[in-house]
């Protein structure tokens, strides 16, 4: 099997299994067997072990040795560090996405955010929300800035997630069309504050809704 197919069964696998793990259908503590999810995909080891690098890098498994992979779990100090990190991080790409933001992508941005006001469950609402930051961010033209906000969208995802399994009501989303409306009106520094309160809610929201304890181990 060449380099880039297995580059390319291990993206898959850990999408697939990074889906799993933010939407509660992987709990924290689980084991992760690699000769069960190569089997499940019909691969070899090799992109199965660069899978679950990948999760780690993302913070969604740890690799303990002689104990395997497991689903990492997570603590209030996480989810306000996560909040923390994508607030700052997001600030920096948008403030240097501002100035190729052309009416269009505006345009779009506003009719996803409509698209995540009529969300009719939690996962069609993240898929809305996800789509809506990186519209207003990918033209900073950053891949590796765009890369760590992305991996850390994810863990958001998942702390949202826990919260809301069990009761959703979708949000109306205010704070994306303040962002908006400041960025048409070129207002690039309250765009900024008004994104960087928004991402930060994500962890006040967490911890309002109750997060799961944390499986003490790491």
């Amino acid at each position: 099997m060449s380099e880039t197919k297995d580059e390319t069964i291990a993206a898959r696998i850990s999408r697939t299994l990074a889906d799993r793990i933010v939407s509660g259908a992987i709990e924290a503590g689980a084991k992760l067997r690699q000769d069960h999810i190569a089997a499940e995909f019909g691969a070899s080891h090799v992109p199965v072990r660069e899978a679950f690098r990948r999760l780690e890098a993302q913070g969604l498994v740890v690799s303990e040795p002689r104990r395997g992979v497991r689903v990492a779990g997570f603590s209030l100090d996480e989810v306000r560090e996560v909040a923390e990190m994508r607030a700052a991080l997001e600030v920096l790409a948008l403030r240097n996405a501002a100035p190729h933001l052309t009416k269009a992508i505006l345009d779009r941005a506003e009719e996803i955010n409509r698209a995540g006001d009529r969300a009719a469950d939690v996962q069609s609402w993240e898929d809305a929300n996800r789509a809506f930051h990186k519209i207003i961010l990918t033209p900073c033209g950053m891949p590796r800035l765009l890369k760590a906000i992305d991996d850390l969208h994810t863990a958001s995802a998942r702390f949202l997630f826990s919260g809301w399994r069990a009761e959703w009501d979708a949000p109306t989303d205010r704070d994306h069309r303040a962002v908006l409306a400041a960025l048409r009106a070129g207002e690039i520094e309250m765009a900024a504050s008004v994104l960087a309160r928004h991402v930060q809610w994500t962890g006040q929201k967490s911890q309002r809704t109750g997060l799961p304890a944390r499986s003490a181990r790491r």
